[in-house]
């Protein structure tokens, strides 16, 4: 094949001319003009840049805005709110229920569920004195105003007068303390990943409070619990004159056992000067071993739990559905006694 084209060139030398004349036209072409479509795609590029630009500088001055007008909004609410907070302060005050109803057991509860601060404690106090009135009130209007109970003696629709008022008195507690395991469960799940992070963050050379701030910002999308926790801390190790103080402020806001045991470890490096890697590789392992053994323990538990249910729900459909047709057949030839006879 070679060779017929070596052939075929020495029998027409033209045609080769031509080829060489036309690849060498077509070189100049792209010489001259390919500089012009690499500044069009240049000039293309720097065009969408700039108009993305535009648009992020526009998105900015909406935001600017946005802010600022509810900025002026809450300014504007600022005083009614203030004024709210100043009249449950005096009423908290003048009738002194911080020592009548508030304890240390109280303000590290309202802490572990996220209420944090005076007016928070004001607020719960409020709440406390007023609603077994608002609830014995509701409760004596329903029986005797509306004549609910009308069957029970009146000793009975009393008592149940006062319940409505027990219960009223201990529903802030019921509620804080709901909030307050819905906050440590969320806590108890991401700790073992932001264990992680805080570890990466560390061994990259980060120092602890940078990664407090970053693993907050991380785990924010996990649980927003935890990332509070972190950014208080975070702010804590500024301002307080020793940093043992925020890392045990950690473990007594969030009441879990695995963020005392990485409190501890902190605080043992901090004062002894050894690794936080080592100690933060551990207590990971650790958290998710827990984690692990807590759902093995919930998925062990649960046959126990499903045979109430089986019994009352799936057996009584499985006998209908497995003696239901010779019942039918035998209710249909007249029952068992009519074909005895």
């Amino acid at each position: 094949m070679f060779s017929s084209l070596l052939k075929s060139v020495q029998d027409n030398p033209d045609t080769v001319k031509a080829v060489l004349v036309a690849i060498s036209a077509f070189a100049t072409v792209v010489t001259i003009f390919l500089p012009k479509l690499r500044s069009s795609v240049l000039k293309t590029r720097m065009k969408s840049v700039a108009i993305e630009r535009d648009q992020l500088r526009a998105k900015d001055r909406t935001r600017i805005a946005t802010e600022s007008m509810s900025r002026h909004k809450a300014a504007s609410q600022g005083t009614l709110r203030m004024a709210q907070r100043q009249g449950v302060r005096q009423f908290v005050e003048k009738l002194d229920l911080q020592r009548a109803l508030a304890d240390d057991k109280t303000l590290a509860s309202l802490r572990t569920a996220g209420f944090r601060g005076q007016n928070a404690l004001n607020l719960f106090l409020a709440a406390r004195f007023g609603l077994p009135f608002i609830t014995l009130s509701l409760t004596a209007f329903w029986i005797f105003g509306l004549d609910g109970l009308a069957q029970q003696s009146t000793m009975v629709r009393i008592l149940i007068c006062l319940v409505g008022g027990y219960i009223g008195f201990y529903a802030p507690n019921l509620y804080v303390s709901n909030v307050g395991s819905k906050r440590k469960q969320s806590i108890q799940l991401a700790w073992p990943d932001s264990l992680d992070l805080m570890l990466i963050c560390v061994e990259s050379g980060m120092s602890i409070e940078a990664a407090f701030k970053k693993v907050s910002e991380e785990i924010g999308l996990q649980s927003t619990a935890l990332a509070e926790e972190f950014v208080l801390t975070n702010a804590e190790l500024s301002f307080l004159p020793e940093r043992r103080q925020a890392y045990e402020n950690l473990a007594t806001r969030t009441g879990l056992e695995t963020v005392k045991s990485v409190v501890q470890a902190l605080t043992q490096s901090e004062r002894y000067g050894t690794s936080i890697g080592a100690a933060l590789r551990t207590l990971s392992d650790e958290s998710r071993e827990m984690r692990l053994n807590a759902a093995e323990k919930k998925a062990a538990a649960l046959p126990p739990k499903l045979t109430v249910p089986m019994i009352l729900f799936l057996l009584p459909v499985l006998f209908a559905v497995i003696l239901g047709p010779a019942a039918i057949q035998v209710s249909a030839q007249g029952g068992i006694f009519g074909t005895v006879k």
